[in-house]
């Protein structure tokens, strides 16, 4: 929000609380005099109290515009401003009170002896409205303060973690970026220009697509797959026939919401701890499942020699995983590494069951 847009909404918020407030001032008096008062007497006691209520509210404006002139001063100054500012402000509402009412029903305004008694005795009421306005306008004041720093504190936690999400996000595998334009390079020496030129166009799309969607975005696990396979693309010109491939989608998983390239980096572990070193290459599995409590299991898994070859701490694809998950998800997912039998090994995601 602007600060013009926000300076706005302060001035309607104030002007809608000035009404409502003497609105009600109003209302109670009238209710009042209800009991006690002649009926032929309640219009010109109504007209009184209104324009009793209209002094009021241009004295309290006035006000507000005085307290805004100290809001920095120290608090002393300001509890001196908001006495003397209400002092001013009562010695002169009723004058001005008496004043426009005999004009207006054309009393006589004596203001000496009587009349002045009259005026002043009422001083020590306005002092006190005075006061009471004086402090709710404060403690509304320092709840909007207090509510402008929360949602600034909001804000910057939002954006602390959009970046973090970003940052992890962004963090290609230098690895797998080597051995893609490695591979490249040697398919051009032994000039397979089209091989080259078709794991060029494959790499551009796969960039462009990881570039393209929003970390904080959330995919259907089939679109998930999409983007998988242009990645899978790649290293099969690497791989050829050494790396196959198995997907197994229960039918309610298709369309269940996951965070985007979330498959990637764990296809990517199992190829680069079982596929790439195996002679004979190997077979990916990647499985999704709906789960008890309303959980969605998604699970890679691979024939390699196991924990052998997989480090027996995670690694840096797998630590962004982790932490995207728990940005994202916070406490409800879980990521569990664990041996395949007979052999291989495997990482199983699970987070909250989601669709559009």
């Amino acid at each position: 929000m602007s600060s013009r847009t926000q300076t706005i909404h302060r001035e309607v918020q104030f002007w809608l609380f000035q009404l409502l407030g003497w609105g009600t001032w109003v209302v109670l008096l009238v209710l009042r005099d209800l009991t006690f008062v002649p009926a032929e007497y309640m219009l010109e006691r109504i007209s009184v109290f209104m324009l009793d209520a209209v002094i009021g509210m241009i004295l309290t404006t006035g006000l507000r515009y005085l307290y805004r002139a100290v809001w920095e001063q120290m608090v002393f100054l300001r509890i001196v401003a908001v006495v003397l500012g209400c002092w001013i402000a009562s010695q002169t509402w009723r004058p001005l009170k008496v004043l426009i009412t005999d004009s207006e029903f054309g009393a006589s305004v004596d203001l000496t002896g009587y009349g002045w008694v009259s005026f002043t005795s009422m001083v020590p009421i306005s002092m006190s409205i005075l006061l009471i306005w004086s402090v709710l306008y404060f403690c509304i004041k320092y709840y909007q303060l207090f509510q402008h720093e929360k949602e600034k504190s909001l804000r910057s936690e939002a954006l602390a973690h959009e970046a973090q999400l970003r940052m992890l996000r962004y963090q290609l595998n230098p690895h797998f970026l080597f051995n893609t334009l490695n591979a490249i390079s040697t398919l051009i020496l032994v000039q397979s220009t089209d091989q080259a030129n078709n794991m060029v166009t494959r790499l551009s799309k796969f960039l462009r697509y990881s570039l393209e969607h929003d970390p904080l975005d959330k995919v259907d696990l089939d679109h998930e797959l999409g983007s998988l396979n242009l990645y899978l693309d790649i290293e099969k010109v690497r791989f050829e026939e050494r790396l196959g491939i198995n997907v197994d989608l229960a039918p309610d998983t298709e369309r269940a919401l996951v965070p985007s390239m979330i498959l990637q980096p764990l296809v990517e572990n199992s190829i680069k701890h079982a596929i790439a070193r195996s002679e004979e290459g190997g077979t990916i599995w990647i499985s999704a499942r709906k789960c008890d409590n309303n959980q969605l299991c998604i699970t890679v898994a691979d024939d390699g020699p196991g924990s052998v070859s997989h480090p027996t701490s995670i690694g840096v694809g797998l630590k962004n995983i982790r932490d995207r998950l728990q940005e994202i998800y916070g406490d409800a997912h879980s990521l569990v590494l664990s041996e395949r039998e007979p052999r291989g090994f495997q990482v199983m995601v699970m987070i909250p069951y989601e669709t559009r």
